[in-house]
């Protein structure tokens, strides 16, 4: 066998090459190993889009949230709209109901009476309705029925103007002063509608416009009831002075008939 001298032993200890590996080496080799770019890129790329994903999921829940409360603020400003269409409705149907209580501008006249008696004159808002004036006239029928044939006839009923706070309506005052033509008449009295007056405002009901005779019922009417029945067109000048002119089926020519009542 060959001796090995001290040269080659240091030689053989010097060599790198026969060294062992440390972890450590290895180690810091694992460290020094450079990453592809494309695969670095690969990677942004789908942080990226899962990133975009989530923005745009988050996007999305908002958008649902602003539509939710904004059609939630859209129901609440229809339901105060429609609230306050109803109260509208409401007060002008009130308004409306009281204004109907009255007479309006378009009324129902009825003159009649017996032939024997005096003119009796009522309005009424409608055919069904209740009389809203009723009044009877000094003057006999007889002569009234005359005074139309001859031509136009101009009725004033007058009455005194009270020292009131607040005055009756003028269809309410109980008494008048009756003009026909400029000429005097006496006075004219303020009726309530009894059962004989309602009997013959049940029978001209079916008519709208025109002139009769109704037979009596008993001896004391034996002499029939005459009426006439238009319609008027209702004019109000102030709380004291109001027109009724009748209107003419062919609305040709003047009123025949007009009726003032004055508060003086």
């Amino acid at each position: 066998m060959k001796a090995v001298s001290n040269e080659e032993t240091e030689e053989v200890k010097e060599d790198p090459s026969l060294k062992p590996t440390s972890n450590k080496d290895e180690n810091s080799k694992a460290d020094n190993v450079k990453v592809s770019p494309l695969k670095t890129l690969e990677v942004s790329s789908t942080n990226s889009k899962s990133c975009s994903l989530n923005t745009i999921h988050d996007n999305k829940t908002d958008d649902k949230k602003l539509n939710q409360e904004s059609a939630t603020t859209r129901r609440k400003l229809q339901n105060v709209a429609v609230a306050r269409l109803k109260s509208v409705l409401i007060a002008f149907g009130r308004k409306r109901t009281h204004f109907q209580q009255g007479l309006g501008t378009r009324v129902v006249g009825t003159l009649f009476g017996h032939k024997r008696g005096h003119v009796h004159f009522t309005f009424q808002k409608d055919p069904n309705s209740q009389p809203a004036f009723l009044i009877e006239l000094a003057t006999p029928i007889s002569g009234f029925v005359q005074e139309m044939a001859s031509g136009l006839v101009r009725i004033a009923l007058e009455c005194n103007k009270k020292e009131e706070k607040k005055a009756a309506r003028l269809i309410d005052e109980p008494i008048w002063r009756t003009y026909c033509n400029e000429k005097k008449c006496g006075y004219a009295t303020r009726r309530e509608c009894g059962p004989k007056e309602l009997q013959i405002l049940k029978a001209v009901e079916p008519i709208s416009t025109g002139a009769g005779v109704f037979p009596g019922n008993d001896d004391a009417d034996s002499s029939g009831i005459m009426y006439m029945r238009a319609k008027f067109e209702r004019v109000v000048g102030s709380r004291d002075s109001e027109a009724f002119y009748m209107m003419n089926p062919d609305r040709n020519g003047a009123s025949e008939l007009s009726i003032y009542l004055l508060r003086v």
